[in-house]
């Protein structure tokens, strides 16, 4: 049963009349769009599926609708800017590499895009949330090959994004969590010691003030969308295809795939996978990248990097989530359901760190440092063992 319009949230409408205007503009004949479907979006966007019920030339039968309702940051990057250059430089790549939605259409007044429908698609969160722990495991595979994949097509193209950027206004851009990265690497250390009774030595300090070369101009840069958390990674009959790329920007390649050594750090979603899970998408990026970067093929090189920069999303999250436990230990997102206990994901993400940084050589100080945050998290909040998701809990 088609739903009347009326029932249907005020923005959405209006996102969709938007989109009307400017299909319109651009096809010099009259666009119509029905049925429409609410995706959620955020408090910064509306976003919304329709069908297009007149159709002059070859457009296709439905498409999604994104606008951008709240007023960019005066002291941010427009978020809108980075979605359009990011979505026009995958429109630019061959149908069959692209990882994301095709831009149809965008406007800078009403910052609104018109993208490419994938479908009604899972989410990789609906597979991890769900109980079949075999469909799971595919799909976080598919989504390390997507990343993969993603990262060999747009090696070598950040000056294009660059390019597109200054198209719409934009005059600098980076890593929009290189910020926040630099400043736990410079407050961290007296973070620990106030807030769990902890003093990094010197060595531990200075290791991880050498992971800050992660996010300069290294050999290793290529496109991330900077947000990839399950929730952002739609599960289609062409494997798993990225979208939301408000924050996409250009990084070394290893601060993503340490997605796999800390489950999609500082994610509402970060619970545990299955043992071997990782390595497993391991193997599945490295065989997508190594014809990019055949240097990365060693392992101890490879190792190496992707320590650094396990290093580096640890403390990064640490210095994100640790404030939030001072006052009462509460769940990484809102739902309850879907997120563990701060304290339960940090002492993960520090046991872990423990474990790949012992008897690394010129790592010894972080390795001792992980075991006492560990402890010191055990002790002052008897914090219990990180779940796997859901879909392997029952998993033999």
């Amino acid at each position: 049963m088609v739903r009347d319009l009326a029932d249907f949230p005020r923005p959405v409408l209006a996102a969709l009349a938007a989109a009307e205007r400017l299909l319109t503009r651009r096809s010099g004949s009259s666009v119509v769009l029905a049925d429409p479907e609410d995706l959620g979006g955020s408090d910064r966007s509306v976003v919304a599926r329709a069908r297009v019920a007149r159709n002059p030339f070859s457009m296709p039968r439905t498409v999604v609708v994104k606008h951008y309702i709240a007023e960019p940051d005066r002291d941010r990057p427009d978020p809108f800017h980075y979605e359009v250059a990011s979505c026009q430089l995958f429109t630019a790549l061959p149908a069959d590499i692209r990882p994301s939605p095709e831009i149809i259409a965008y406007d800078p007044q009403t910052r609104l895009l018109v993208l490419e429908d994938l479908g009604r698609s899972s989410t990789l969160a609906d597979k991890l949330f769900g109980s079949d722990a075999a469909g799971a495991q595919r799909c976080l595979l598919s989504w390390a090959r997507g990343l993969g994949r993603m990262q060999a097509a747009t090696a070598g193209r950040e000056n294009d994004f660059g390019a597109l950027l200054r198209r719409l206004g934009e005059r600098a851009w980076r890593d929009p969590v290189a910020d926040d990265a630099r400043a736990a690497i410079a407050g961290l250390p007296d973070l620990l010691t106030s807030a769990l009774g902890v003093t990094p030595s010197a060595a531990a300090i200075g290791q991880a003030h050498a992971t800050a070369r992660l996010l300069g101009g290294t050999r290793y840069r290529a496109f991330s969308p900077s947000d990839t958390c399950p929730d952002n990674n739609l599960v289609t009959s062409r494997g798993v295809r990225f979208v939301d790329f408000e924050g996409g920007c250009f990084r070394d390649v290893a601060l993503d795939a340490a997605y796999f050594r800390v489950p999609f750090p500082g994610c509402e979603a970060s619970f545990a996978l299955p043992d071997g899970m990782g390595e497993a998408m391991l193997e599945a990026w490295r065989d997508e990248i190594v014809a990019v970067w055949p240097d990365l093929d060693d392992p101890v090189r490879l190792e190496r990097r992707l320590l650094e920069a396990q290093l580096l999303w640890v403390w990064l999250c640490t210095w994100w989530l640790l404030p939030r436990i001072r006052i009462r230990d509460c769940y990484v997102g809102p739902d309850a359901g879907r997120s563990p206990r701060i304290s339960i994901a940090l002492t993960d993400y520090w046991s872990r760190l423990a474990e790949a940084a012992d008897g690394v050589d010129g790592l010894t100080a972080t390795a001792d440092l992980a075991v006492a945050v560990t402890a010191a998290l055990r002790e002052r909040f008897a914090a219990a063992a990180l779940p796997l998701f859901p879909a392997f809990r029952g998993a033999g």
